[in-house]
């Protein structure tokens, strides 16, 4: 089936942790033992997300604790610091831990950047991403060069790290997700791995088509990952009741800053998400659901990737051959609790598309 199955690792874990009561203490010893789990049962890595920690010591303690199986890929926003720190401090994280890392590229949004002092809109964000990983790919690469461009001059860039030997060829890897025609053209010219959040596979299919075409426009052939939540049971019934509980435990105070922020977010990727449910919390979770199996509810009270695929094994297994069918090689995963779920899924799912765990 599938090429690389990963895992979704952040210090924010438990049952529903949106919430203060659904939501266990977290310290060192448990997110070691999360991806410790992560790294045993046959997934190849795992999402380290832009959340409560910093991804790099955080990354950094996970690697040093799991086998060389154990990729992390960390989600860096670009911008924020220098493109030749960035490649200083990844060229110094896979020289330690043996060429296992990778970036996830994330954009971030014209309001949550200002906080960090970068006030950028929309089309200006990718547009000084696809300089900034430009960048990036040539001094992970080893090169040493001068860049006179729209928003980074650099004079002789890399010459500082002609010791640090890159492990990785041709560069550390890209990863990444855009949906507005910005966001899918900078992948086309950038990245090594389009990730998506999940969609009814009609409307996914239509975006994939389109970045292929652009990629194709560039000379360049993608890789296509997808970041979708599991809530899968041994039955259907289970499954849609498990769903429902969310809906039950989450609170108004929750629902109502959620729906807030997402109403004011300027991405393509929320705006379609959003569209799932139009800010409706419905009584019961299949009321919402768009597609066989495929619930856009999570976003109600989440942020990030909120599309859910809830049902059996079996039903949830053919949602993924479904989407691989599409194009898709490599799949995110997730599931609350985090370590729990990660023991369920390899248990029933993984073994079910082929993955020894």
């Amino acid at each position: 089936m599938a090429s690389e199955f990963l895992w979704y690792v952040i210090p924010r874990e438990g049952a529903y942790p949106w919430e203060p009561e659904g939501r266990r203490p977290v310290d060192l010893g448990y997110l070691r033992q999360l991806a410790g789990a992560v790294d045993r049962l046959g997934f190849s890595g795992a999402l380290l997300a832009t959340d409560l920690y910093d991804v790099w010591p955080l990354g950094s303690a996970l690697a040093a604790s799991t086998s060389p199986r154990f990729k992390p890929l960390l989600a860096v926003h670009p911008g924020l610091i220098s493109p030749t720190l960035l490649a200083k401090t990844a060229l110094t994280f896979d020289a330690l831990f043996g060429g296992r890392l990778r970036f996830n590229v994330v954009n971030g949004s014209t309001r949550a950047l200002k906080e960090y002092g970068l006030h950028l809109e929309h089309d200006e964000r990718y547009a000084l991403s696809a300089e900034y990983w430009s960048i990036v790919k040539r001094l992970t690469a080893g090169e040493v060069f001068d860049h006179h461009g729209r928003f980074y001059r650099l004079e002789n860039a890399g010459a500082s790290l002609r010791e640090l030997t890159p492990v990785q060829e041709p560069y550390i890897p890209l990863w990444f997700g855009g949906s507005s025609p910005a966001g899918i053209e900078m992948a086309a010219e950038q990245v090594d791995v389009y990730l998506t959040w999940a969609e009814p596979p009609h409307l996914l299919k239509e975006k994939l088509d389109r970045v292929r075409e652009r990629a194709a426009a560039h000379g360049r052939r993608l890789r296509f990952g997808l970041r979708v939540h599991l809530i899968v049971r041994d039955t259907e019934d289970e499954a849609w009741a498990a769903a429902d509980r969310l809906l039950r435990v989450t609170s108004e105070a929750t629902y109502a800053r959620q729906l807030g922020a997402k109403a004011a977010e300027d991405g393509v990727g929320w705006q379609r998400q959003f569209g799932g449910h139009g800010g409706r919390v419905p009584d019961r979770a299949r009321e919402l659901e768009e597609h066989p199996n495929l619930w856009p509810g999570m976003s109600l009270f989440r942020p990030g990737p909120g599309t859910a695929v809830v049902g059996s094994t079996a039903q949830v297994t053919d949602r993924l051959r479904e989407y691989e069918s599409l194009g898709i090689d490599t799949f995110i995963l997730s599931g609350n609790p985090l370590l729990e779920e990660a023991y369920r899924v390899a248990e029933t799912v993984l073994p079910a598309l082929g993955v020894r765990v």
